[in-house]
């Protein structure tokens, strides 16, 4: 077939993509091979791929690629997550834009409307996966929705109610007031905003003028406050602990406390105390047994429902339904009208904001369920070992204190989520609130009547809470293979525990931290080998992608314009194992280069297929390929290692330096055929050979053009997907030691002739000065096609009137028709002396240090050696060079 100018990555990908689904390439069924399992970490229904998506996604078809070329039976499980918050808020802006509200809707009315939204919207970012090349398990693709999977997460929440792990309680928790509900601590971001510190007096109840002054940031929580704290040693105010105060507007009398957890150093070293509005506040309120007065609504706006009556002034009344954040002015308005309020002063803090709505948390007491952390952890001890011993490797190893630090420190988890969209907690009421925790109603009263055999009740009612969206994911590895709703199947003995999970490491308390301990709760053992953590993919100034800054690129349009590849290339290339990738476009653009430098390979081998001759013996001396051949091994077991090691990005960087380097700027021009010659028959044979492998190589990272390239050199039956990769043989060190030196003479001896501009097509006789005649024997023919030396000839003696390059140990002599410019030459040689001896100085101050000299290993003392010798003998060169010249 005839081969288009340049590499079009559009005609291409969409054909080899189809191919593979047709062939069921991507699909796994358990058989005797060994088992090489992924779980996606699933993506919530609401979301669309971007440069984070790309970056994990791509690793993982690395890994699965290249294990189902190594004969692994791979499997890559596909699937969404039902992501209660966003998914919700996603179907209540549909309503909105109906003109529909979610409160004139019944829960299934909703809920229609919510599946309605997830068949029309929720598969958009797996289907956009498939334009990345992802080579997932479509058949086996799971929803933290889809029947099996609800009932589940329904079953383990009954079994830990029954182990009495999960527990219902009045606590403080994070309130989101925008969607409703209450967040986990992992689903709180912390930032730091441009705030006020206000000075607010309060009078001493007596009438002295033993006023207290208090800084807060919050004076719309005033009129919540119980009690003044300070530290029992702050000697401003020991005199005044146990007096009382009153607050501001309210009137309200409040005792002053005394307690260590106030810090003297901080604002006016003393503290306004309002348990129902800060996690703190609420503990010394607990602990002195402070009354709790909620002034906040659940949507963020004042209400005096909790205020005593004889303290509800007009002013006061006047506050009900005015936001927090008008409130916050309003009272510092209405505090400096009555001269209470000192001053303002500008002061930088961290709020509590929600991951999925961005509004600032509140924190609130409300009833709601919770998991017993700490007990949990006490039952499954290996959550916390397994990581710490490596049973569970983590890549980057550092990430194993960030884990170790959060187990040892957990926090009960609330695990209950004031929406509709989501599992809907198990547990059934009666009229009095009695509790009973069954998967259904009619199992509920059959409980229910066990435990109230009087009762006449026929009727319970279900608890209105979903559960957390985690509590979902941290079955995922289990249940994908069904294992908790169908235990003991086939698939999830073959398949579980996985072997790699590819995650960010902002998700390692949300979700990884969980599926260990869930995997140790229900199956003894670890859900998975590693745990590789991706970075952030961070613009190139920098900063965290982001809609608001504007600088998140559209990843589908990047696609469309480079092709998969070379996005794929592009994030690749960029991303050190385990730290922030620092996008650049230009690294696209290397992607596309190196795509089409691969097309003019191919290219360039279509033309030698016509021009064959026969010669059967043309293999066996040919240095070239022999070199290759051992440089092409070399790669192999390299990148074989560095992949088992999780470092990506260093392998790919050694394939495309193998591919765009040796073969394609060395290689092919060492076997080239001359103007008009043709080339052996063997030679071009192995040159095919060689590009098959190289392409195998780069096939996990660049899927598409390697399969293209695979049937454009030949026609085939089989596909480079699937096709088994032959392992790595033993390589030989001094051929690729001495294709080091023919490149490096090569290299020298063009830039020598450049600078005496010496023509491509002007001969010259070359004189090689060495102790090692043999070594250039195997090579003449090369270099002298290479330089353009019509002949080589070894010297003992110093060839005068020539251009001398140093290299090694050994010197050239270029004689040529041309005039020289001694000057010139002078001036190179003197400006390359002051280089060595540089460099030489640099080597010997090494080697001088005793510290390094004792703590370096032998081959890096070697090295070092190695390193002065060859610069003292280069030296010795040009000194001699330099002396001939004059």
């Amino acid at each position: 077939m005839e081969l288009t100018k340049n590499y079009i990555p559009n005609e291409v990908e969409a054909k080899w993509y189809q191919h593979w689904l047709d062939k069921q390439y991507f699909t796994s069924k358990p058989d005797s091979r060994e088992p090489y399992t992924i779980v996606i970490p699933p993506p919530n229904v609401t979301g669309v791929l971007h440069m984070g998506h790309a970056l994990n996604n791509t690793i993982q078809d690395i890994l699965i690629r290249h294990a189902r070329m190594q004969g692994k039976n791979a499997c890559w499980v596909p699937g969404t997550d039902h992501a209660s918050i966003a998914t919700e808020a996603k179907v209540v802006q549909m309503l909105r834009e109906r003109g529909i509200t979610k409160s004139s809707l019944t829960r299934e009315e909703f809920l229609s409307y919510a599946w309605e939204w997830k068949e029309k919207y929720g598969g958009i970012i797996l289907q956009q996966l498939k334009k990345l090349g992802c080579s997932l398990d479509w058949n086996r693709t799971s929803f933290t929705m889809d029947e099996d999977y609800y009932n589940a997460v329904i079953k383990v929440f009954i079994d830990l109610h029954t182990k009495g792990l999960i527990y219902r309680g009045k606590r403080m928790v994070n309130w989101d007031p925008e969607s409703l509900t209450a967040l986990s601590d992992e689903e709180v971001i912390f930032k730091e905003v441009d705030s006020k510190l206000y000075y607010v007096v309060y009078k001493a109840a007596d009438g002295s003028n033993n006023n207290i002054t208090v800084a807060t940031t919050r004076p719309e929580t005033i009129l919540g406050d119980v009690a003044i704290c300070v530290n029992p040693t702050d000697e401003r105010y020991t005199n005044l602990i146990g007096k009382e105060m009153i607050v501001p507007i309210i009137k309200r009398k409040i005792p002053v406390i005394a307690d260590e957890y106030v810090s003297a150093d901080f604002g006016t070293g003393a503290l306004k105390v309002t348990p129902a509005h800060d996690k703190n506040d609420n503990m010394l309120g607990a602990k002195y047994n402070l009354k709790t007065i909620d002034t906040l609504d659940e949507t963020g706006k004042f209400t005096s429902a909790e205020i005593e009556t004889a303290a509800l002034s007009e002013q006061v009344l006047s506050y009900n339904g005015m936001d927090r954040f008008v409130l916050r002015k309003k009272i510092a308005e209405d505090i400096k009208a009555i001269g209470q309020l000192t001053k303002i002063e500008e002061y930088k803090g961290q709020v509590g904001t929600s991951e999925r709505t961005g509004a600032v948390i509140e924190s609130r007491l409300s009833l709601q369920w919770f998991i017993d952390m700490k007990q949990f952890m006490q039952n499954n001890p290996e959550a916390l070992q397994s990581v710490m011993q490596d049973t569970i490797e983590f890549h980057p190893a550092k990430t194993k204190n960030t884990y170790s630090h959060w187990l040892e420190n957990i926090k009960d988890w609330c695990i209950s989520r004031q929406l509709w969209w989501g599992q809907r907690i198990p547990a059934w009421y009666d009229e009095e609130g009695n509790c009973v925790v069954a998967e259904n109603e009619a199992k509920a009263i059959e409980l229910y009547k066990i435990q109230n055999p009087k009762s006449k009740i026929q009727n319970l009612k279900q608890d209105e809470d979903v559960l957390d969206t985690w509590f979902s994911s941290w079955l995922w590895p289990m249940e994908v293979f069904k294992g908790i709703s169908h235990p003991g199947n086939k698939d999830a003995a073959y398949y579980y525990p996985s072997t790699t999970l590819v995650t960010g490491q902002d998700i390692i308390f949300f979700w990884v931290a969980r599926m260990i301990m869930a995997g140790y709760e229900y199956t003894s053992e670890r859900p998975f080998k590693d745990v590789y953590f991706t970075g952030m993919v961070r613009d190139k100034e920098g900063r965290k992608m982001s809609k608001q800054l504007g600088n998140s690129p559209d990843l589908l349009g990047l696609i469309d314009q480079y092709g998969a590849d070379a996005v794929r290339f592009g994030i690749m290339i960029a991303s050190p194992a385990g730290n922030d990738l620092l996008f650049d476009e230009s690294s696209l653009e290397q992607g596309r280069n190196f795509n089409n430098k691969l097309w003019n390979a191919l290219k360039l081998l279509k033309i030698w297929e016509g021009r064959q001759s026969i010669d059967e013996d043309a293999v066996i001396n040919n240095f070239a390929i022999n070199w290759f051949e051992n440089r092409l091994n070399e790669v192999k077991k390299e990148a074989d290692e560095l992949l088992q090691q999780f470092r990506l990005s260093e392998a790919l960087k050694t394939i495309y330096s193998l591919i765009w380097d040796d073969f394609c700027s060395w290689y092919l021009e060492w076997v080239k055929p001359g103007f008009e010659q043709r080339i052996d028959s063997s030679v071009y044979k192995k040159t095919i050979e060689f590009l098959d492998e190289l392409m195998q190589l780069l096939h996990p990272f660049m899927p598409f053009i390697t399969e293209e390239i695979y049937h454009s050199i030949n026609e085939r039956k089989d596909d480079i997907c699937v096709k088994q990769q032959s392992a790595a043989t033993a390589f030989d060190t001094a051929s690729l030691e001495q294709g080091t030196l023919l490149k490096n003479v090569i290299t020298a001896l063009r830039d020598a002739r450049n600078k005496n501009q010496l023509k491509p097509k002007d001969a010259i006789q070359l004189h090689i000065q060495t102790n090692a005649t043999d070594q250039y024997k195997a090579i003449e023919n090369i270099l002298g096609k290479q330089v353009n030396a019509s002949a080589i000839l070894q010297t003992k003696e110093t060839i005068s009137n020539t251009i001398v390059v140093a290299v090694e140990k050994d010197k050239f002599y270029i004689e040529s028709e041309k005039q020289l410019d001694s000057a010139s030459l002078k001036d190179d040689l003197l400006k390359d002396l002051a280089h060595q001896k540089g460099f030489l100085e640099s080597v010997l101050k090494k080697l001088s240090n005793e510290r390094f000299v004792q703590n370096a290993k032998p081959e890096v003392l070697a090295m070092e050696k190695k390193k002065q010798a060859d610069a003292e003998a280069r030296i010795k060169t040009i000194e001699e060079s330099l002396a001939a010249l004059n």
